[in-house]
């Protein structure tokens, strides 16, 4: 049974009984509570104060959607069926269309789900599942990220030694050490998680599960949670983006001392399509980051849609900027359209 804590809670947010959050409400007080320590089910509000227009959001949401795993799957079939893409820079790419891929099935079905089925409803480890999911891709995503500027560092600078560089071998163990990277420090969020006992809260004003969403629901001090969120956050994230600062300024001052304008201006276009990703990826995240930090003035309706933004973007940006910044990428992916008509 939900406690009267929770339900004058909910009450006091929403003070206008609009019939959407009056379903909640009722979906809540039927919602088993086997334990104070973790409840056994959570459910996610969707967006706060637009319940009434879910059924409208989703629309571009899902068309979004629709184009992510359009663009990105014609990428990954592209590239793993063209031996003459199989070089890095194409590597890193279909390594990048997979991530984005996981990276917006992680949330996007559940929250179609939520606005147009209203099915607010996910388990206790479902949630942490999720959660874990979400984190640890995006963790990967900007790992990814990093390993691309290194290649184009090397295809810049170290241009002879490129492909004993980055050979097959050398790609598989730094896509591995991505991955690997993202779930050693997104695992402890699951522990820290697993310590806080929630007293029945378990109505998450959001769409997706995600770390400070659910440690805010808990009846304890959430420091810990609140310490290392922070810390990988500046640390993983923040890092990668440093690296990559300094990459690309060895990367131009390379450029620069190149004698003839013709070789800059090649050199520039091979690390364009790179640039409008990162500016496509951290740009979003940071602000969503910081928005949810400080910013304290700003409707939690905003601050949910820029949070499904930063995770839904970049994957369908990604494949267009490549495919008009990259020939070889942009040639074959009219070639593959035209082909399917």
């Amino acid at each position: 049974m939900v406690s009267i804590v929770t339900f004058f809670h909910f009450l006091t947010t929403f003070r206008k009984r609009k019939p959407s959050v009056l379903c909640i409400i009722m979906l809540s007080a039927s919602v088993p509570n086997d334990t104070a320590f973790h409840p056994s089910t959570f459910i996610l509000l969707g967006i706060p104060g637009m319940q009434d227009q879910h059924v409208w959001v989703a629309i571009p949401f899902c068309s979004m959607y629709i184009l992510a795993l359009v663009g990105n799957g014609a990428i990954l079939y592209i590239i793993m069926t063209d031996r003459a893409l199989h070089e890095p820079m194409y590597l890193f790419l279909c390594l990048l269309s997979f991530t984005d891929l996981v990276l917006c099935s992680t949330t996007l079905p559940k929250m179609l789900t939520i606005f147009w089925l209203r099915s607010h409803i996910i388990s206790y480890h479902g949630c942490l599942t999720q959660m874990f999911f979400v984190h640890a891709v995006f963790s990967t995503e900007s790992a990814v990220l990093l390993a691309m500027a290194f290649d184009r560092y090397v295809a810049v600078c170290r241009p002879l030694h490129y492909t004993s560089i980055l050979n097959a071998m050398m790609i598989g163990k730094i896509g591995l050490a991505c991955v690997v990277r993202g779930l050693i420090f997104v695992f402890p969020f699951v522990i820290l998680i697993e310590r806080l006992p929630f007293c029945g809260h378990h109505i998450i004003p959001h769409t997706y599960c995600e770390h400070m969403g659910i440690a805010k629901l808990a009846c304890t001090s959430i420091k810990p949670n609140t310490i290392y969120g922070l810390t990988v956050a500046l640390s993983v994230t923040g890092m990668d983006v440093v690296l990559i600062a300094t990459s690309y300024s060895l990367i131009l001052q390379a450029v620069l001392r190149l004698p003839s304008k013709d070789a800059q201006f090649r050199a520039f276009s091979t690390c364009g399509a790179h640039i409008c990703v990162i500016l496509v990826f951290y740009i979003p995240a940071f602000f969503s980051f910081f928005v949810h930090r400080f910013g304290h003035q700003v409707p939690p309706r905003v601050h949910i849609i820029l949070a499904n933004l930063y995770l839904l973007v970049p994957p369908v940006l990604n494949p267009l900027v490549y495919g008009i910044n990259t020939k070889q990428i942009r040639l074959r992916m009219v070639s593959f359209f035209v082909r399917r008509r």
